[in-house]
């Protein structure tokens, strides 16, 4: 794991959560004074798990959530805090400018990327091979037509909820190939 002490405008040393906060709330200020908007809210969290690094959602017009991936912010905190920060950053500036019908990598962001002096990229490349991430069960369904593979999320939902799932060849329900254990 990677120890990298930053510090902050007060001379203070940030640990890499505090300064990924204080570099959101830069970029936040800087696009605000940029675009001459009003910046929604943003609520930060470190709570991000697998291998995505960021991730941003827009609650409202003047509330969003970024979250960040503490184990990937830990373990490259110098490339995190240049890239990914941008990133889901611009994701928030894009959406508070031009509203909520563009694409989530297109012009609009890519635009505030480019801002941020930061290449626009839509995928991270640090290397996740060391992280644990969830596998979902498999559970084997049939219809008229073969067998399939739903994985637990939809088999609990079939199994809690009722919910009937059809085959997209032959349209018939899929049924469990014994009967559900659920």
């Amino acid at each position: 794991m990677t120890r990298e002490t930053i510090t902050g405008e007060t001379g203070t040393v940030l640990s890499p959560p505090e300064h990924a906060k204080a570099r959101t709330g830069a970029l936040l200020r800087e696009a605000a004074a940029w675009l001459n908007l009003a910046m929604p809210q943003v609520e930060i969290r470190f709570d991000l798990r697998g291998t995505a690094a960021g991730q941003a959602r827009i609650r409202s017009g003047s509330f969003a959530l970024i979250r960040y991936n503490a184990v990937l912010l830990s373990l490259h905190p110098t490339q995190f805090i240049a890239e990914t920060v941008p990133h889901e950053v611009a994701h928030v500036v894009a959406f508070a400018k031009h509203g909520g019908r563009i694409r989530p990598h297109g012009a609009e962001w890519q635009a505030v990327m480019r801002h941020f002096g930061v290449e626009p990229s839509r995928c991270h490349r640090y290397d996740v091979s060391r992280l644990r991430t969830r596998s979902l069960q498999r559970f084997l369904y049939r219809c008229g037509c073969g067998t399939h593979e739903i994985s637990s999320i939809r088999h609990n939902r079939i199994c809690r909820q009722g919910t009937v799932y059809l085959c997209r060849r032959c349209r018939q329900p899929l049924r469990h190939e014994t009967e559900p254990q659920c």
